[in-house]
Formats: C-alpha cells, sequence, structure tokens
C-alpha cells in the first residue's frame, strides 16, 4: 500500500456491495472520506502495514491491514476485506497468511479483530489459517483473537 494508490482504493470502496462493506465496517459506509483514503494509503510498514491484491488491470482485489496497538506493542488489530467477485476463491485466506507473515517480521505475535457474528467467511479465514486463535461473543460482534506463531 502507498499513497499512490489512494484512486484505485477508492474505486475498490465503491465497488463494494452495501453488505461487503456492511462486514468491514459494521455499517453501511459507501464512500471513503478524504482522510480515510489518507489513512488507509499512509503506513509506515513497521507499527501499520497494509497489502493489496492486484488484478491483470492493476485494479485493487483484496486489502488486509494490520495497525499496532501502540509503539512497542507486540498485539495488531488485523482486517481485510477482498472485492464480492473474487470472495470464497482463497484470495482472503492468502492475503491473510501474507500479513501475518509480514507482522511476524516487525515484531508481532498476536492479532485481534472484531467482525460481525454473522461474517461466517471472514470467521472461516482465522479457523483456516493455522494459527491458534480464540473468540468471545459480545452483542453480535465476535473479539478473535490470533496467536501468529504457526501451530
Amino acid at each position: 500500500m502507498s499513497p499512490e494508490l489512494a484512486p484505485a482504493l477508492d474505486r475498490f470502496h465503491e465497488g463494494l456491495t452495501p453488505a461487503t462493506t456492511r462486514n468491514r465496517f459494521f455499517s453501511l459506509h459507501p464512500h471513503l472520506s478524504p482522510a480515510e483514503l489518507k489513512r488507509f494509503t499512509s503506513v509506515d510498514h513497521e507499527d501499520r502495514d497494509a497489502l493489496v491484491v492486484l488484478d491483470a488491470d492493476a485494479e485493487i482485489v483484496a486489502v488486509a491491514r494490520f495497525d499496532r496497538l501502540g509503539h512497542g506493542s507486540t498485539t495488531a488489530e488485523v482486517a481485510f476485506v477482498v472485492a464480492d467477485r473474487w470472495q470464497h476463491h482463497g484470495v482472503g485466506g492468502a492475503v491473510f497468511a501474507l500479513l501475518a507473515e509480514r507482522a511476524r517480521e516487525v515484531g508481532l505475535t498476536r492479532f485481534v479483530a472484531d467482525t460481525l457474528a454473522s461474517n461466517q467467511a471472514m470467521r472461516a479465514v482465522f479457523r483456516n489459517a493455522g494459527l491458534a486463535h480464540k473468540e468471545s461473543l459480545d452483542r453480535g460482534v465476535v473479539r478473535v483473537t490470533i496467536e501468529l506463531a504457526p501451530t
């Protein structure tokens, strides 16, 4: 991810269905603000990083990111989203695995994620990642804790 990808990220987000944006943002979120575009494309590759998957036309089809929970922390929040037409083809699992590898390189040992209980696809990516994880449910939101050491 880099600031030069802001227009591509905007097009990617605009192409997501309302259901997909709800799964990612927990509400309808049809447009990214200029501040969000800047935040999502400005990463330091240490405390904040993001990976993108591009198609043959250099358009974004998936984004996976982590944000360290405080400087020096070994835990980061993780999130990812895959374009609707690319969902259920292994893209989410592949980009999540690459992001976990990148996180280990910068000293992270744990990911946390909040996801809607109904977002079975995202929860399946975590379950199938080959990493120890646990889930806790609170008012329709599942907090997932993922240990980055392979099992």
